[in-house]
């Protein structure tokens, strides 16, 4: 895909990206099956970023993308403040808000959500509270097959790049530097640790595992 993605509105005023004839929206409805209690609780997401003792923690979602994994949180009763440095995106993801503050169904996990489109590394030094929670979910890189498979994924990855070694130590740095109780990284299944360090628990599903990284332990171990 060689084609920048561009912003249109349909006749709702509903925002897309459209490039090459790939069609990419803000869509939180989908998600609503995920949503029941029966199935939020299960999402290895939601088991690794739980925090016992508090009654209505923060998280941070410092990749926020389109949002999704921010949901899954808000629906487990985090409020989370998502960064997303990507104007683009950024506005995938207002529009996306939006409509989910007028769905019944949605409106009062979209409350707990608040956007700030900035990037993450400056926006986590200027947060006016210390969170409970930073979730981070730098771009894995291409795989092969992501290119026969998955064009709204290459979509993406045209405005979102995969995240640079360099890059993917100083988010690290400003997620630990946030004061949380505990980071939580998504990576490939057998991807390395982002920033070489040794988390505290993992949770491996079939393609992905959550690393989570407890703060008041030692983080000062590289591989």
């Amino acid at each position: 895909m060689d084609v920048v993605p561009q912003l249109v509105a349909d006749k709702d005023g509903r925002l897309a990206l459209e490039a090459d004839g790939v069609t990419l929206r803000g869509d939180f409805a989908r998600l609503l099956p995920r949503l029941r209690p029966q199935n939020l609780h299960r999402e290895l997401l939601v088991r690794a970023a739980r925090v016992r003792g508090v009654p209505s923690p923060v998280a941070v979602d410092a990749t926020a993308g389109l949002g999704e994994d921010a949901l899954l949180l808000a629906a487990a009763g985090f409020s989370v403040v998502l960064f997303e440095r990507d104007e683009k995106v950024a506005a995938l993801l207002r529009d996306a808000l939006q409509r989910a503050l007028q769905d019944a169904r949605l409106s009062e996990i979209a409350g707990r959500m608040q956007l700030v489109e900035e990037d993450a590394v400056t926006g986590l030094k200027h947060l006016e509270m210390k969170p409970d929670v930073v979730y981070l979910d730098p771009m894995f890189p291409a795989r092969r097959k992501d290119a026969a498979t998955n064009k709204k994924l290459q979509m993406l990855r045209m405005l979102e790049r995969p995240c640079t070694e360099e890059g993917a130590e100083a988010l690290l740095s400003a997620a630990l530097d946030a004061g949380p109780r505990k980071v939580v990284v998504k990576r490939p299944l057998k991807g390395p640790y982002l920033g070489g360090l040794r988390p505290s628990n993992s949770l491996a599903g079939k393609v992905v595992r959550y690393d989570i990284l407890t703060v008041h332990e030692g983080l000062s171990h590289k591989e």
